[in-house]
């Protein structure tokens, strides 16, 4: 095999970019690049190991020998090694062997920037290239609207691995598998977005895809690059978003990915009370080096600009705002103004979702942040993060504490309800019911809830009714859309077959209803992070822990009124406060017996009474079935059309009278 070919993708301008942490597109550089040059075809391969003394290329073109291609160090110090080699091409498996300047360390590493990995146990990259041609052009065209903050986004969170496997085969759905059934299903559930859980490479299942060595390549688990493709291109063909877990929070020390990559910490940071994750056992970025921004930020515009991503939910971010993050006194050191935050991080995060929003102003980016920094979803100009959304990490725990209370404490613990409206427009929250609260021994969410079998269910019923028809978005994990009994396990399937039971058919098809409720009805989605878009009708009767509230969009006429019946007692003739005047249709009800409930306490069309009532002029009286959701809509005024034709009959004849009398009437004489 021919030597390297002196070769570079890179200009001056790249270099100052990538120096100054301003090159956002490195992924069109770095890696490895299937070329031609002078009529010869090969691979271009570039990497950046500023601490290595010879980087060599070794793979199964040249036996693995680290004598066979030596890459050149360019002349910048840039750090950068490259060079073109002869012969190499797609498919071909490789990996970085680097001698360090650091006590000749050597290490032998996958490539940061490949775009396929080998399948799990091995570990080499691979070089990749594809032509996929994409069919979701009415999508892109849209999908502004559909991804705006005033848009109806109702995401189901998937495991790949999980989901559904082929059981039968002991093996994983393949994307392409995924394409047809995995999108179908969401489809018919009628979910707006679906968000993975990490697809990016990852050597460890336990992990769940959280500890990422190949950023660049969606793992080989389930197929090739342009399998996965075909798995976004099919969502987006059927209107439905998709959100990637993304992870820049930190990175495993396995031996082939980013730590200690030439024998120095080049993107982990050099000080571990920094650079090191004590829970997870990882190390973290160096966000305060310019060249490890570039190369997080570059990975986030990847995968919206080459896999079209709807945008990212960001993992872990409260562990990478503060400093003292799960770490005791002593073991960590404050910055530059005494304080917890880490300032490094803060700044990145700012500007990843500035060239996110940037370059592509129709996604969205969600923090997943458990504590109360402040404006994690404002824009940068504000002084907020810039996120799109943000978890409401706080009204999951409160919710779920609530409901597993025996309905009978309940009216003691009101406040766990109603505490979530003093600070629910202070972000875009998205309200979570994720993985994290289903596993470790926290059981299923079917499994939360307290009272015999119908009751749990009920009780499911209701949390699910009460989420979402509160302000913010929602997500919900898979398996929690059907009342999955067990906790969830990443090694085996989803228990599909609870589905031919009617409990669990009835969560179901609740789910599917209150999807296309939350789609239907603009009141629960154009202001779901406006402060004018909620309204209490009453928050403080406890005593029969109801819960009355209006949802508000554009138009008066949208108003949706709801009411929250947190005991297994039903409430009949419940007399609720009205915004006005008219007659008010039920339009949702949790109790239906297609949902499994009792189907007894339906509401006829109701006319408002002038009788105050929760400091309103005009009331109704409802029934609310036990531990159910009713909402009620007022029914458009209609006018008669006969009527209106009379009348204006009647209208033209009075006219013609009246200038008939006018003009037969006889003058008077003076």
């Amino acid at each position: 095999m021919a030597e390297v070919i002196t070769h570079s993708r890179f200009t001056d301008f790249d270099i100052n970019l990538f120096k100054s942490g301003k090159h956002y597109r490195l992924y069109e550089k770095f890696g490895s690049h299937i070329t031609t040059i002078d009529g010869v075809e090969g691979v271009y391969f570039a990497v950046w190991a500023p601490s290595a003394k010879m980087v060599s290329v070794v793979g199964d073109f040249n036996f693995w020998n680290e004598n066979e291609h030596k890459l050149n160090v360019r002349w910048d110090s840039s750090g950068i090694w490259e060079g073109f080699i002869p012969g190499a091409g797609k498919g071909s498996k490789y990996k970085y062997k680097i001698l360090s300047s650091n006590n000749d360390v050597i290490t032998e590493k996958a490539d940061p920037y490949a775009r396929r990995a080998e399948h799990n146990p091995n570990t080499a990259s691979i070089v990749w290239d594809d032509n996929y041609k994409w069919k979701d052009t009415k999508w892109m065209k849209k999908r502004k609207k559909n991804n705006a903050l005033d848009a109806p986004f109702s995401v189901y969170e998937v495991h790949l691995g999980s989901w559904r496997k082929k059981i039968e085969e002991n093996r994983f759905m393949s994307y392409v598998e995924l394409a047809d059934e995995l999108v179908s299903y969401v489809k018919e559930m009628n979910f707006t977005h679906v968000e993975l859980m990490p697809i990016m490479e990852f050597p460890y299942d336990p992990s769940w895809g959280y500890q990422v060595t190949g950023y660049f390549a969606p793992t080989s688990r389930f197929g090739y690059p342009e399998e996965f493709k075909l798995l976004v291109d099919k969502l987006h063909q059927n209107d439905i978003g998709i959100i990637l877990d993304w992870v820049p929070s930190h990175f495993p020390e396995d031996a082939h990915g980013l730590g200690f990559f030439d024998g120095s910490a080049l993107y982990e940071h050099p000080d571990r009370r920094k650079g090191y994750h004590q829970d997870w056992k990882s190390l973290i970025f160096n966000y305060g080096r310019n060249e490890v921004k570039s190369f997080l930020i570059s990975n986030a515009l990847f995968w919206l600009d080459q896999y079209h991503a709807d945008g990212f939910r960001v993992d872990a971010v409260a562990s990478m705002l503060f400093l003292d993050y799960s770490r005791e006194d002593g073991e960590w050191e404050p910055n530059m103004f005494g304080g917890r935050e880490n300032l490094e991080a803060m700044s990145f995060l700012r500007e990843m979702n500035e060239a996110v929003y940037s370059a592509f102003p129709d996604v969205q980016t969600i923090a997943e942040e458990s504590t109360a920094f402040p404006m994690v979803s404002k824009p940068v100009f504000m002084g907020g993060l810039g996120f799109g959304m943000k978890w409401m990490m706080g009204w999951m725990h409160d919710t779920l504490q609530y409901f597993s209370k025996e309905s009978v404490y309940r009216k003691f613990h009101q406040n766990d309800l109603t505490f979530s409206m003093t600070y629910a427009f202070t972000e875009n929250f998205m309200l979570p019911l994720s993985h994290d609260e289903v596993v470790y021994g926290k059981g299923s969410m079917l499994g939360k809830m307290p009272g015999d079998e119908w009751q749990r269910f009920a009780n499911l019923r209701l949390l699910y009714s009460y989420m979402f028809t509160h302000p913010g978005t929602n997500l919900l994990f898979q398996g929690a859309e059907f009342g999955q009994s067990s906790e969830w396990n990443f090694k085996t399937s989803l228990d599909w077959y609870l589905l031919q039971y009617d409990p669990h058919k009835g969560v179901q098809e609740l789910v599917k209803d209150l999807n296309k409720f939350y789609v239907d009805e603009p009141a629960l989605h154009q202001k779901q992070f406006e402060a004018d878009g909620f309204e209490w009708i009453d928050y403080g009767d406890s005593e029969n822990s109801v819960f009355t509230y209006i949802r508000k969009g554009k138009h008066e006429k949208d108003d949706v009124i709801i009411a929250c019946n947190m005991t297994p007692v039903p409430k009949e003739n419940y007399r609720l406060g009205m915004p006005r005047k008219g007659k008010l249709k039920e339009i949702f009800n949790s109790d239906l017996k297609k949902y499994y409930g009792t189907g007894d306490y339906k509401n006829r069309l109701k006319t408002t009474k002038p009788e105050a009532w929760h400091y309103r002029d005009q009331s109704i009286e409802v029934n609310i079935p036990p531990l159910g959701m009713v909402a009620f809509k007022y029914e458009k005024q209609v006018k008669s059309k006969t009527k209106s034709k009379n009348v204006t009959k009647s209208k033209v004849k009075t006219e013609q009278k009246s200038k008939t009398t006018k003009k037969d009437k006889p003058k008077t004489k003076s």
